[in-house]
Parts: structure tokens; C-alpha cells; sequence
């Protein structure tokens, strides 16, 4: 099996929820969880640690993410601010359960911050005599808003944090999903600060205006981290996808997209509540939408995975050939169908972010 590298998973967000014990199977979690509002928000979990064990997942980028309060669903929500204080409040509140977990369980999860990290995990993984892996943690910020002025990147830096999405609706910095814009005043000033710091800048989310100009900007790397392909989703009437042109811009940074295993990102119109059959998307939609990266790459250089598993949805919104984040195994099998060498395999299921942490993270 090939290693993978998940570029996307709110794992904090679901622990802070609904109490989620990433430490256990995702079928132990289902089990303890029926008829729970973890499940009627955001469907059977897909992720746990046997699971990234079974299918090597080694690397996820664990995600700092909250909501603004006019985006709250429920009553009985606590992840969402309402103004930038507590938006900082929550995602330091988040970082710090990332650290409790890579402190107390450094066996099962471990924090990747520099190179020396990464190199110690990956040794750590291609040790035969090994029979269990730490998984390694990636910390990504999904919008922006918690950074109340761009001084305050140093502090999160040290913290550990690696990849910033200035966008998840939108916010100060920029357009977003749902509400689209360009860049502000202030959003320029964040990409200048961010510079500094060599934080890898995450176009998912942000609005196609907004990413344009932060290609031209931007001079550090830049990556798409979840997102699929418009050109597959005609009529979808959402800038939440990438156009050609956005992957291609990240293309020419050396950069890689991550491809999103989301029933509703995958076909038009499909909703759960109106398609509640999994089988109307099949996995090989999602090669579909890896082989567009890779025609316009011409590679199978910039193209990954960014599952966003628990992140809204769960296993009855992922195709049929997905119980759990393990199976995203089964992508090898469909991409060689189609040509793909197992090198190129290998490298979209976890090798080109493997090369983007290893230029990208410090080096100390």
C-alpha cells in the first residue's frame, strides 16, 4: 500500500462538538454514537486511528476551524464567534487540543512543525519492524479571522501552525465560499505578513477573484488543500470549486490540489436528502476529478487527497467504495485502469505533499 497524506480534516472541531474519540476505530465511534446529533449534524464519522493505521495514512492536516456565529446551525453549537477575539479564543482553544493529544498520546498522534519532525515520522513509518504508526499532525488554519492583526503571526508560527486559509465563507481578508469578493486592504497586508514566515498560503475557500490575485501576490507556496475541479461540475452554481485557471495557477507555483471524496462535490444536485443513494457517485468520479488535475499538470506531480472526512459530512455522503478514510486505498486500483504507473499512484495518494512539507516546512 501507498502512503497517504490527507490534506484536510477537522478533526479538532469534531472533538470540541461532539466529543469525538479519534483515538478509537470509526466503527467503535459509530457504535457509541447512533441516533446522536453528531450523527443528524454531520453523518457517521469516517476517521479514527485503526483506520489510519489499516490504510497508511501517516500525515493529516489537522485543521483550526470555527464558524461565524450567522453561519450557526444549532442552538447547542459552540464552535463559532462571534467577533475576531473569539475567534482567536476558539482556534488557540483548538491548537491546544492538538497539543494535549500529540503530548499525551505521542504514539498514536504526533505534531509535525519542521522538517526534523517529518523526517523522524516518515522513519518511523518505513521501520518494517514496526507494527503501529504515529500519525502526524499538520496544523492547518481554515479561515482566517482568529489572526486579529498580522503581528500576531509570529506567535501562531511558534505555535506551530503551517498552512493558512484566509477564507471559509467570507471574511476581513477576502472573499469567500457563499460570499464571493477580492482581496481587501487588510488580506494584502496578511499575504505580506505571511510571507515573512513562509506559511503555506491555501486558496480552498477563497473566492476565484480573491485567488487570482493572491497567486500574483503571494511569493511563498500555495496550495489548493480541498477543493475539486469545476470544468467537472457545470451548472453547479457555487464558487466553492476550482476553475482550470486557479489549478493552473497553483500548478505553476509547484503547488497541489486536493481532491475532496464529497457526494455533493463530485455530482450536481446531489443531496442526501434527495439522493440518499451512495451509489449514484461511484469513486471513480473521484479519479475523474485527480486525472483533470493531472491533464492540465501534464504530471502526476500536483494532484493529492484533502478528504475533509467529518467536516460536515459523513459515510452516507462519500461513494460506496468509502466505509472509512482506509479505503481511500482504493483509489490505486482506478487510477492504474486508467494508465496511471504506481509511482504516479503513489504520488497523488501521498508523495507530492510529502515533497511540499519536506521544501516547504522549516528546516530546524
Amino acid at each position: 500500500m501507498k502512503l497517504i497524506v490527507d490534506a484536510h480534516a477537522d478533526l479538532a472541531w469534531n472533538m470540541l462538538s461532539y466529543g469525538r474519540d479519534y483515538t478509537r476505530a470509526a466503527a467503535e465511534t459509530r457504535a457509541l454514537e447512533v441516533g446522536s446529533r453528531a450523527v443528524q449534524e454531520n453523518g457517521e464519522t469516517l476517521l479514527g486511528w485503526p483506520d489510519y493505521q489499516r490504510g497508511q495514512v501517516a500525515i493529516v492536516f489537522s485543521t483550526l476551524f470555527a464558524a461565524p456565529i450567522r453561519y450557526k446551525t444549532s442552538e447547542l453549537e459552540t464552535q463559532v464567534y462571534k467577533n475576531f477575539d473569539e475567534a482567536h479564543q476558539l482556534y488557540r482553544n483548538q491548537l491546544l487540543t492538538y497539543r494535549r493529544m500529540t503530548d499525551s498520546i505521542p504514539d498514536k498522534f504526533r505534531r509535525i512543525a519542521s522538517t526534523p519532525d517529518l523526517n523522524l515520522l516518515l522513519d518511523d513509518w518505513q521501520n518494517p519492524a514496526r507494527s503501529s504508526h504515529p500519525v502526524g499532525m499538520v496544523v492547518l488554519m481554515e479561515g482566517a479571522e482568529a489572526i486579529r492583526n498580522p503581528s500576531e503571526l509570529e506567535e501562531w508560527h511558534e505555535l506551530g501552525v503551517r498552512l493558512i486559509g484566509p477564507a471559509w465563507v467570507g471574511t476581513r481578508y477576502c472573499g469567500g465560499w457563499r460570499e464571493p469578493g477580492p482581496l481587501t486592504n487588510d488580506g494584502r497586508k496578511l499575504l505580506s505578513a505571511m510571507a515573512e514566515y513562509n506559511f503555506t498560503l491555501d486558496l480552498s475557500h477563497m473566492d476565484e477573484q480573491a485567488a487570482i490575485e493572491a497567486l500574483d501576490l503571494y511569493p511563498g507556496p500555495i496550495v489548493g488543500t480541498h477543493g475539486n475541479c469545476l470544468a467537472l461540475m457545470p451548472n453547479a452554481n457555487t464558487n466553492r470549486h476550482f476553475s482550470d485557471r486557479i489549478i493552473e495557477g497553483i500548478i505553476e507555483r509547484d503547488g497541489v490540489v486536493g481532491v475532496v471524496p464529497f457526494n455533493t462535490y463530485l455530482k450536481v444536485g446531489w443531496d442526501f436528502k434527495k439522493n440518499s443513494r451512495r451509489e449514484e457517485v461511484p469513486l471513480s468520479v473521484v479519479a475523474d476529478h485527480i486525472d483533470h488535475i493531472c491533464q492540465l499538470a501534464g504530471d502526476s506531480l500536483h494532484a493529492g487527497i484533502g478528504s475533509d472526512f467529518d467536516g460536515g459530512f459523513g459515510r452516507q455522503h462519500v461513494p460506496p467504495e468509502i466505509d472509512t478514510v482506509a479505503d481511500l486505498q482504493n483509489l490505486v486500483s482506478l487510477l492504474q485502469a486508467r494508465g496511471y504507473t504506481e509511482t504516479d499512484a503513489a504520488n497523488v495518494l501521498g508523495e507530492n505533499w510529502l515533497a511540499r512539507l519536506k521544501r516547504d516546512l522549516p528546516k530546524t
